[in-house]
Order: structure tokens, then sequence, then C-alpha cells
């Protein structure tokens, strides 16, 4: 069973700020719940689901299941339990209107942005961080070309040439 504890906020809206697994379930979890009720606790939500992104796409080696969909009436083929429980996650976050379905805020409150004046000194654009394509490895999406052959800048694979 997962749970996720709430807390009600002065304005009357609920934010998830911690999570539990009870049951069977692998104990190596428990570090997962850990980390992930430490970033529920930031105050910007797209922290939490910037997490919650990276892990749908955490893959285990024969790890993929079927299972349902939160809130609809089909089932999909999960790459693992981590993935599972972050989009469970993201469900109820999008329940209480604090991020959508894909795992972004509704109103972000500017917390995670680069300043204009740090990008100009560094030359590096909000455009470019969120650009390249996604590697089979790790999922991140920093998959460039290198030397005329695809490499990840997150993990280091190196991928087709040509």
């Amino acid at each position: 069973m997962l749970g996720l504890k709430e807390l009600v906020l002065p304005d009357g809206t609920r934010r998830p700020y911690s999570m539990w697994l009870s049951g069977v379930y692998p104990r190596a979890l428990d570090g997962l719940c850990k980390v992930l009720s430490l970033d529920m606790r930031v105050i910007d939500p797209a922290w939490i689901g910037l997490k919650l992104r990276k892990l749908i796409t955490y893959r285990e080696p024969l790890g993929d299941f079927m299972a349902h969909v939160p809130g609809e009436k089909r089932q999909a083929n999960w790459p693992s339990t981590v993935a599972y429980i972050a989009r469970l996650i993201i469900h109820r976050y999008a329940m209480l209107g604090i991020l959508d379905e894909s795992g972004y805020p509704l109103s972000a409150m500017g917390v995670l942005e680069i300043p204009e004046s740090v990008q100009e000194q560094t030359g590096i654009a909000l455009k470019e961080l969120r650009t390249g394509k996604q590697c089979r490895e790790c999922g991140n999406f920093a998959v460039i070309v290198k030397d005329g052959c695809d490499f990840c800048t997150a993990c280091g694979a190196i991928g087709a040439c040509g």
C-alpha cells in the first residue's frame, strides 16, 4: 500500500509532504520514500514534478508489468515498480491541482528557473537545457552529437555514429 501524508495550508489547499509504503515490498524502496518525502517539502512544486517525471522512465531488468493507469479504466505496461509509484504520485498531485497529468506545475513559482542575468553570463539559454534526444540507457533528455556520434551528457553512453 502506498500512502501520501498531506497537510492543509493556511489558504485551504492540500499538499503532500510525505510518502510511505506498507505491506510486503522490497525494503530498498524505503530509501526512495525518504528521498521523495524530502523533495515534497520543497516549496516549488516544479521540484517534485521534475523528480517524478524522471522516475516515470526508470527501467528495471525484467521489471515491467501491467497495471491500471491512475484515473482511467485501462491498463498499461509500466517499466518498473518505481515508475508506477511515480505515476501514482503525479496523479495525486494532479487531483489536488498542483501538477498536471504530465507532472508539470500548473502555476510555476519560478524557483527552479535560471535568472536571465546568469543565462547571459554563462551563454546558456533555458531552451538549450531542455533540448536533446532521450538516452536509451538512463532515460534523460541529454543526448547530443559529439565527434559524429550520439553521446549522453548525463551517463556517458555512446550511441549510433555517422
